[in-house]
């Protein structure tokens, strides 16, 4: 990737004369069958741009009640679009639309109006758990049918596709807009892109530019991205048997209480039974293993391209010291 971003052709990508960036954004747009494709910085971004598009002040927003775009993106959907979460929590993160029928607004006046249904696949702190394919299609059918238009924060997009054996493609039809990035299981150094319709693309434009997003050789970045698309998804299915092994490890000491039979993905959520987050992770960080906490007593660990399985079983190892 580093060779490749020291080789890329560049432009100004605000003038859109970026050849590299337009490549990017041409090859996502194709394996997503897309119309159209914009690159930005972060995930957060690309979704926000979605939130701003599809919604208008003073509308909710409905979502997951651990969903990245409500609990981390620092409440921009009220800071940026005027619109507040209608969170539903659902078990491991698995929305249906029995659950969202009930919270959607009635049509009067003196309630706020949804504007838009915003799912989560894989959903990162379930703990990487992926969608329900038939669900989602029936969401998107009960939604569309209202006049909603649904949002897809698929930062792990790719995760899903490889473990469930489909096609980004398949998994993500009938979205209005979606985001996934390059980075985490992808590898790349940075960047994310946003997927919809040619009009809804060329409405994000001004929006990119309005946070901050019209970068100048971007090029440079998106080399990195390319190579993420086209070499990277494939390896993914090691990622996810490194945590199936590490969630099977920490099942079997008494410090942790682990489902290792839902871990899906990359991601591992671990209740701690003995000692606090805090404590727990001070003492593990002193043993250069790394995690971070999501409660009191609860942290999540993530496998990627540069823990192998060697190091998964050093890191369980270090882990049984700590908890010992």
């Amino acid at each position: 990737m580093r060779q490749a971003m020291a080789n890329a052709p560049v432009g100004d990508d605000v003038f859109q004369e970026d050849p590299t960036v337009r490549l990017l954004q041409e090859t996502a747009a194709e394996m997503f069958e897309q119309e159209a494709a914009l690159f930005v910085p972060s995930g957060t971004m690309g979704n926000q741009i979605a939130v701003k598009l599809h919604t208008r002040p003073g509308q909710e927003v409905v979502t997951e009640a651990r969903g990245h775009i409500y609990n981390y993106e620092l409440a921009m959907l009220a800071a940026f679009s005027g619109c507040l979460a209608r969170p539903i929590t659902a078990n491991q993160g698995r929305v249906t639309w029995s659950q969202i029928e009930p919270v959607l607004s009635p049509p009067v006046y003196y309630r706020a109006p949804t504007g838009l249904i915003a799912l989560e696949n894989t959903h990162n702190m379930a703990g990487g758990t992926i969608l329900d394919q038939g669900e989602v299609e029936t969401i998107l059918s009960e939604a569309h049918e209202r006049g909603l238009p649904v949002h897809l924060d698929g930062a792990r997009i790719f995760n899903a596709a490889i473990a469930s054996g489909r096609s980004v493609a398949e998994l993500t039809r009938g979205f209005d807009s979606v985001m996934f990035c390059l980075s985490k299981g992808l590898s790349a150094p940075v960047g994310s892109l946003l997927l919809g319709s040619q009009a809804f693309i060329e409405a994000a434009w001004p929006v990119r530019k309005m946070l901050g997003g019209g970068l100048r050789q971007v090029g440079i970045l998106a080399a990195a991205g390319l190579i993420a698309l086209r070499d990277m998804p494939g390896r993914l299915v090691e990622d996810h048997d490194n945590a199936r092994l590490l969630a099977e490890g920490l099942a079997e000491l008494k410090a942790f209480s682990v489902e290792a039979s839902t871990v899906q993905t990359n991601i591992v959520i671990a209740d701690l039974v003995t000692m606090d987050s805090s404590t727990f992770l001070k003492s593990l960080a002193e043993k250069r293993v790394l995690a971070v906490p999501t409660g009191a007593r609860q942290v999540r660990l993530v496998t990627h391209k540069d823990v192998n399985q060697a190091q998964v079983q050093e890191a369980l190892q270090r882990i049984r010291e700590v908890v010992s």
